[in-house]
């Protein structure tokens, strides 16, 4: 039995997730704005307090290791870390589009996404992390969450992702906060209303809790897929 603490905060939204075996017990999340630096505590604390559990119980605790935020992914990891050292308890990193795939995965088995279930069963699944202007970090896969493809950068263009979406036998499915912006040019594309959350994360860590997959903690980092780039302020220092 396995009580896991999920944190996701490699994009907009500061998301934290209890989960006990793999099932949720509480969720806190908020999308107003990048302010996860202090929220990931105060919804620690407040999930902690809410359930009557003590840090202590924790059997480990589980990140979203990215693609995502640059900035989002460090705070959420450092934290995740932090509270690992001090618990001296493991560390299990769950992909950000896997979890992605997984919450739209719930979401449709409660009702919430309205997809004809043959479409569903035999659909593309192509969760998309928005990494600025057309780009996007994205992957593909299919209706069970078992990637077809690699985790890419993707500049989205009318090419993109082609070879899965000639196939008129699976329906291209896209979400995530970097899907709306694709749309007019993935015209074959259905859209559908999935955004991250620790939620997802929480049986895909439970899994490799129980697999004995878990993270060096003195040696794990985010996973960025792109290096961070600074630019310099066209400002002049007087």
């Amino acid at each position: 039995m396995a009580l896991i603490l999920s944190i996701e905060t490699g994009t907009d939204i500061c998301s934290v997730a209890l989960a006990k075996d793999g099932e949720l017990i509480a969720l806190r999340e908020s999308d107003e704005g990048r302010d996860h630096a202090r929220k990931v505590a105060v919804f620690v604390d407040e999930l902690l307090r809410e359930t009557d559990i003590q840090p202590d119980d924790l059997d480990a605790i589980a990140v979203g290791k990215g693609p995502g935020s640059y900035t989002g992914l460090r705070i959420g990891v450092s934290f995740a870390k932090g509270l690992c050292y001090a618990l001296q308890i493991p560390l299990v990193a769950v992909g950000s589009l896997d979890a992605l795939v997984e919450v739209a995965r719930e979401d449709y088995e409660a009702g919430i996404i309205d997809v004809d279930e043959y479409d569903w069963a035999q659909a593309r699944f192509c969760p998309m992390v928005d990494a600025r202007r057309m780009e996007v970090y994205a992957q593909v896969f299919d209706s069970n969450g078992v990637a077809l493809t690699e985790v890419s950068a993707e500049v989205v263009t009318e090419e993109s992702f082609s070879e899965m979406r000639c196939d008129e036998a699976h329906r291209f499915v896209i979400f995530g906060n970097g899907a709306k912006k694709c749309t007019d040019v993935l015209q074959d594309a259905v859209l559908v209303n999935v955004a991250p959350s620790a939620r997802g994360i929480v049986r895909l860590a439970d899994k490799l809790f129980n697999e004995g997959k878990t993270e060096d903690i003195a040696y794990f980092e985010p996973f960025y897929l792109k290096d961070f780039v600074v630019i310099p302020s066209k400002k002049k220092l007087l």
